[in-house]
């Protein structure tokens, strides 16, 4: 078997968006491949159109049900520990891609030796192919054998999962399993996927399309998911003790660390969640400063992170009831400005 395409699906049967992703898999120009649809506990018929699939294309398709909902890390479990395929690539159910998306990966990457090959992402709201923003995920000069300095660029910029493929004995001899029951799984393993590969190449074209719509796990904001990306953070460090790259990149993950869990975390939770909670944001940097005391030295954040967040981080870091105080000022007078702008607010 050339190929296993893992797909999670949770509650995806509306709009035809299931069915768009599953034609775009059925149709791939590669021989030998199987699709491994894992139904991650759906409350519509999800379930009911993947069976449909699996009646009409036997010889590649399977439709798992999980009995339990684990989230999109518990279904690619299910899918990775079923694979056969040499290669393993993974594909969110609301998204679809390329018919010679992955005919052209596996061609790369037996072209090479490469045990990860990656393209770019167009980002779409509507079902087509017609290519819309481009997502460039990662750096021509990343593509080769691995060396300490591109490993260190993939910890910054490793780009998406889903636009790779990876060859399945490295993730299984390194036991790359996702956390199950959190969302933002791959950001926890994604630099294992990365760090553990010898060779990646890359291919400089949107092959896949990420679809935008407001019921994608990206667009909502709940206190659940700030707890799932903080624990996500703990998870990505973890996994750099657990495979001994720690230390040899500490820079890089301090400052993907200090993003994912505190940064990213701290400013969609003052953004996006309705009732903020003094408690929540307090043990939040309390964390950040314990886990790396000198996160703020990092050169990278130093470098990446804009003037008006690190003043917000050190205004948090010295005073949070300040802080919230001081953001929810800040944004109801944004919001304020705004609106007089646009004319909802009339003027005198």
């Amino acid at each position: 078997m050339k190929l296993s395409i893992i797909v999670p699906v949770y509650n995806m049967a509306a709009d035809g968006k299931l069915e768009y992703c599953l034609n775009s898999l059925v149709n791939q120009t590669i021989d030998n491949y199987e699709i491994i649809a894992v139904d991650d506990c759906s409350t519509d018929n999800s379930l009911i159109v993947l069976k449909d699939y699996e009646e009409r294309f036997p010889y590649k398709f399977r439709a798992i049900h999980s009995e339990v909902n684990k989230r999109q890390g518990g279904a690619k479990n299910i899918g990775l520990k079923l694979a056969k395929g040499e290669w393993i690539g993974f594909i969110d159910s609301d998204d679809w891609i390329t018919p010679d998306m992955y005919e052209r990966l596996i061609k790369r990457a037996e072209e090479t030796g490469a045990d990860m090959v990656g393209c770019d992402y167009s980002l779409t709201d509507e079902h087509s192919m017609k290519i819309g923003k481009i997502v460039h995920n990662n750096k021509a000069e990343q593509s080769g054998v691995l060396t300490a300095d591109k490993r260190r660029s993939l910890i910054l910029d490793g780009g998406s999962l889903v636009v790779k493929i990876f060859r399945r004995t490295m993730i299984i001899e390194n036991e790359l399993w996702f956390p199950e029951n959190i969302f933002y799984e791959d950001n926890a393993l994604g630099n294992s996927y990365m760090i553990l590969a010898k060779h990646f190449e890359y291919i400089e074209e949107p092959l896949y399309y990420y679809y935008q719509h407001d019921s994608s796990t990206v667009h909502t904001v709940s206190a659940k998911r700030c707890e799932d990306r903080m624990e996500a953070g703990r998870l990505m460090l973890k996994e750099a003790e657990r495979h001994q790259y720690m230390e040899d990149f500490r820079p890089e993950l301090e400052y993907s660390f200090t993003l994912l869990f505190y940064i990213n975390t701290l400013f969609t939770y003052m953004a996006g969640v309705e009732h903020t909670k003094y408690r929540f944001v307090k043990a939040l940097g309390k964390e950040m400063k314990q886990t790396f005391p000198d996160f703020f030295k990092n050169p990278y954040y130093r470098e990446r992170t804009n003037e008006e967040e690190k003043k917000l981080i050190t205004m948090q870091q010295k005073s949070t009831l300040f802080f919230m105080l001081y953001y929810k000022l800040l944004w109801a007078y944004r919001r304020w400005r705004k609106a007089r702008s646009a004319g909802v607010i009339g003027h005198k």
